[in-house]
């Protein structure tokens, strides 16, 4: 199979969909690969790197969308790429269709095959292509938010851990998920005062036996989340419906009971965001203001820390991304289900059943279409 790796063109996004030691392993497998100039620049990869892992480098973006079988990213593909894909491409990245109608069309009328990161799942019942990129941004989430508490970036002007004599910020996590997890594990290590709002009860088990009493866990009601945020200097939304869009769990309306200058880190913004006042922010501008409040809503954290990203990316996608190159993508998703799982949008048919649901589409089962 040809495969092609073009360079991310997302406001700051330096990440890449294949390390050199991804596409030494590809080539191993008798496969080739067609790499865009600098698309590893990023992670400090060069175009040198790529050669000697046995794949050719590519001037631009157009010959690789139109020769190559399947495209590799990182990213949803931008209006651009979408209008070079063409029917039967096979399309292998993070999409995150629900909040995004025109996506979702342009992928629709293309014909593609267009398989998710963030729809793969395990047996254990997880999402492990998500999960390595919301270990980052759960991570990142406290080290931004942390920052953006500083005077000069708008905040309260707090220490996340405070010092002897003066209490530290108090840090609600929504969600005790992977995000939720790796957050509180950064903030409790920084010395913050930390309280996971969590549905499961099992979770709550789970979370209080990894990090003892130290960590607060409250079970999640509208009361609890109004009250928490309300006296928290810094909060975090980590909450994921696999596929659909976010809950909206912070309306408007709670903002003016929050504290002035307290900052709100959006981890969910990839799927919606789970606050009515989020909307999709840049690393280039990362924050905006709502009723005092700081909303950092970057839509691609983990693009900040590009290199640490694209390797723990690639330990999880590759092995899919082998067993597509070596099957073609009709028999590699018939054989493992949990790959299947992750087919969003393929021959103009919606066939991911929350994206379906969410943006109106007819769904069809993606086992109709690898039978």
């Amino acid at each position: 199979m040809l495969i092609g790796l073009p360079k991310e063109i997302k406001n700051h996004e330096y990440r890449v969909g294949l390390t050199p030691l991804s596409v030494r392993e590809l080539v191993r497998h008798g496969h080739k690969v067609m790499v865009e100039k600098n698309a590893g620049s990023g992670i400090g990869s060069s175009d040198a790197d790529y050669t000697t892992a046995g794949a050719s480098i590519i001037d631009g973006p157009k010959e690789i969308f139109a020769k190559a079988d399947m495209i590799v990213k990182v990213k949803e593909p931008q209006a651009a790429e979408r209008a070079m894909l063409r029917d039967g491409q096979i399309l292998y990245t993070y999409l995150h269709l629900a909040p995004d109608p025109e996506q979702t069309k342009d992928l629709v009328k293309s014909g593609a095959i267009c398989i998710a990161y963030e729809t793969v799942t395990n047996a254990r019942g997880g999402l492990p292509l998500l999960a390595p990129m919301s270990q980052v941004a759960g991570r990142m989430s406290v080290q931004s938010g942390a920052h953006c508490l500083e005077k000069a970036q708008g905040g309260r002007g707090m220490l996340l851990g405070g010092v002897p004599g003066v209490a530290p910020a108090k840090v609600v996590i929504l969600g005790g998920g992977v995000v939720g997890t790796n957050a509180a594990a950064i903030a409790l290590g920084m010395g913050a005062d930390v309280t996971i709002i969590e549905r499961s009860t099992d979770r709550m088990e789970e979370l209080t036996a990894r990090f003892g009493l130290s960590l607060k866990t409250l079970y999640s009601t509208q009361s609890v989340i109004e009250d928490e945020c309300a006296t928290a200097d810094l909060v975090i939304g980590g909450v994921l419906i696999p596929g659909a869009a976010a809950p909206k769990l912070i309306t408007k309306a709670m903002l003016k009971d929050w504290k002035p200058g307290s900052v709100f880190v959006d981890v969910a913004i990839d799927q919606g965001g789970c606050a009515e006042t989020s909307h999709a922010t840049t690393h280039a501008e990362p924050t905006y203001v709502v009723d005092g409040v700081i909303h950092y809503c970057v839509a691609n954290m983990p693009g900040g820390v590009a290199r640490t990203s694209t390797f723990a990316l690639n330990n999880a996608t590759l092995p899919f991304a082998v067993a597509i190159a070596d099957k073609g993508w009709k028999k590699a998703l018939a054989d493992d289900a949990h790959l299947r799982n992750g087919l969003n949008v393929a021959s103009g048919k919606v066939t991911y059943k929350a994206v379906a649901q969410d943006l109106g589409y007819d769904y069809v089962p993606a086992e109709k279409l690898t039978a």
